[in-house]
């Protein structure tokens, strides 16, 4: 590709703006009006805990139905995000930087002494711009750590959707992009219909709204997840039916484990007497669960994950990297976090997490690591 032509495709139009704003205030207002289970969030320091509204999958079907009627009616086109990629791209890397300088300025400013808004500042720019510097700031009454998160995983399956449409129009859809689009579909689609479970991830519990989740949520999910499409849309990959077949188990392997594993916790935090595999659960120092998925590895919702990664990017075939560029980001991702993950519960549960870590051995990957 021409340099040139590349950083011309960069710069944003308006008209990529106008999609953006769109895209944003659809999402402010449906998920404020649209009906959906009000979900409590983790008791804070201070005692407070927020609310969720959780109708994030009736808010992406009425999206996509808005768009279907839309284009049927000439008022939009369904390719206009994959022709316009790369404006998209940088509007929205833009957006999220104008985000962080507002609130970095904002949670600088405040004086509040709640657990959600009390600022937290070290003194090093980079880490507080980096890292954040409130745990859960607020525009309108509307939880922006949630709010980007939501638009991030819906703006995933709309690049996908809008490059499905494309390779209609093209002429050139083939069963390694249907097996794509239908794999991330399914995954999208699930975390949508197990949105509350979001509420008690370590994202959303302890991470400060900083850089890292603003530019990972808004950019790097949705653009770097779907990856694997664009390369599809320009290369042919012709896979066997054996090949096709074996893509579907890992699918399907990454999955049960992925899911298992974060409802079995889930569950266990609301309720630690709920059975487990049919069986009571197993409980270390009555706090941390060692049975189920958790009684095989430490972080098997990890290996779900990277399963699934793995499954998005097998039906582009070997023939080039550049489609499992997910799954080795997310490999290096996952074993920092793993790593960051085991010094915070090290500190936070002492000998209990010690004697967890004498029953379950394994880290992520069974009788590997």
């Amino acid at each position: 590709m021409d340099l040139g032509f590349l950083l011309q495709s960069l710069i944003p139009s308006w008209n990529s703006v106008a999609v953006l704003a769109i895209y944003f205030a659809y999402l402010a207002v449906a998920g404020s009006i649209l009906p959906g289970k009000l979900v409590p969030g983790v008791t804070l320091q201070d005692g407070s805990r927020l609310h969720y509204r959780c109708n994030g999958l009736l808010a992406l079907v009425l999206l996509v139905g808005l768009l279907g009627i839309g284009s049927k009616m000439n008022f939009v086109s369904l390719t206009v995000i994959s022709d316009r990629g790369l404006e998209l791209l940088s509007a929205t890397f833009i957006f999220s930087f104008l985000v962080m300088l507002v609130l970095y300025a904002a949670g600088c400013r405040s004086r509040s002494k709640g657990s959600s808004l009390k600022p937290h500042i070290t003194g090093n720019l980079i880490h507080d711009w980096w890292y954040g510097v409130q745990l859960n700031p607020q525009f309108m009454g509307i939880d922006l750590k949630f709010f980007f998160v939501r638009a991030g995983m819906m703006g995933w399956l709309l690049i996908n959707l809008s490059i499905l449409a494309k390779s209609v129009q093209d002429g050139s859809l083939s069963l390694s992009m249907i097996l794509y689009q239908l794999f991330c579909v399914l995954y999208i689609l699930d975390y949508f219909v197990y949105e509350e479970y979001m509420t008690s991830t370590w994202d959303i519990i302890a991470e400060r709204l900083g850089f890292m989740l603003v530019f990972g949520d808004l950019v790097w999910i949705p653009f770097t997840f779907s990856i694997q499409g664009w390369w599809l849309l320009n290369n042919k990959v012709e896979l066997t039916k054996a090949a096709a077949i074996a893509n579907c188990f890992v699918f399907l392997i990454g999955y049960l484990v992925f899911r298992g594993a974060n409802k079995q916790k889930h569950i266990f935090k609301k309720n630690p007497k709920e059975l487990i595999w049919g069986k009571p659960p197993k409980v270390i120092g009555g706090k941390l669960l060692a049975s189920g998925y958790w009684g095989i590895a430490r972080h098997s919702n990890y290996l779900g994950d990277l399963l699934l990664a793995l499954s998005f990017s097998l039906p582009c075939g070997i023939s080039s990297p550049i489609p499992y560029f997910y799954p080795i980001y997310l490999f290096i991702l996952l074993v920092w976090r793993e790593r960051r993950d085991e010094a915070r519960c090290a500190e936070k549960y002492k000998d209990i997490w010690a004697e967890y870590c004498r029953l379950v051995p394994w880290r992520i990957f069974p009788y590997l690591y």
